[in-house]
């Protein structure tokens, strides 16, 4: 079962998303907070699989949890989905500089929902349809001047290759079509980078791409 905590103040946003995990069969929500504060306090005490965090609550914010959710090592095995009601609210890109696995607008499609429910679980990323291209491109333009990491020196050819088009955007499908390997290829060769990179999931794999110099503002078409 995948365990799910649900952070937001409104109950009428709880109760919604609550009554359409229990109906699933790998999904169960394991508990609820109405605030930042009483979000990090459940996942300590509960340490659930995924915590879809509204990212404007009392007390302690979205981002502020995160980040201390994200920044406990005994905690690392949590993914945080930030829920926001603007597709490109500010407070994203650092949530993903943070440790966010993704995030999701609030009236997203149900489907879309358990997707990243599941997606987040399987050590994916998650953004938005539609949305992770234009994410990329503002993350990108927000961002400092980069500097070359040294620990793309570790990586190969094929790995630089792959994580820039993570940096890019593009799923695994998109970069097996890209590179004329298998999604299974892919998805090791990200993999792969995340490991020797120490990055959590694909959304930083993203970070690292631009903060290295990898990939630059203004490539994407």
């Amino acid at each position: 079962m995948i365990r799910v905590l649900l952070a937001d103040d409104q109950s009428l946003v709880r109760a919604g998303f609550r009554a359409l995990l229990d109906a699933q069969p790998d999904v169960e929500v394991a508990g609820e907070a109405a605030d930042g504060a009483e979000a990090v306090a459940r996942v300590r005490e509960l340490r659930p699989d995924v915590v879809l965090m509204d990212i404007r609550m009392p007390v302690l914010d979205g981002l502020a949890a995160t980040r201390e959710i994200t920044g406990d090592p005994e905690l690392g095995a949590v993914k945080v989905v930030m829920l926001t009601t603007f597709e490109l609210d500010e407070y994203v890109f650092e949530a993903i500089r943070s440790g966010a696995s993704g995030f999701l607008v609030k009236d997203t499609e149900p489907e879309e929902l358990l997707r990243a429910v599941r997606a987040v679980t399987d050590g994916d990323a998650l953004l938005s349809p539609g949305v992770t291209r234009r994410l990329i491109e503002e993350f990108a333009a927000r961002s400092k001047a980069p500097a070359r990491a040294t620990e793309l020196d570790e990586l190969t050819e094929r790995e630089r290759e792959v994580m820039a088009l993570v940096g890019l955007g593009l799923s695994n499908e998109e970069i097996a079509r890209r590179l004329v390997v298998s999604p299974l290829t892919a998805k090791t060769h990200v993999s792969r980078t995340m490991v020797k990179l120490g990055a959590r999931d694909r959304a930083q794999l993203v970070v690292l791409a631009y903060e290295s110099g990898l990939v630059r503002p203004g490539w994407l078409g």
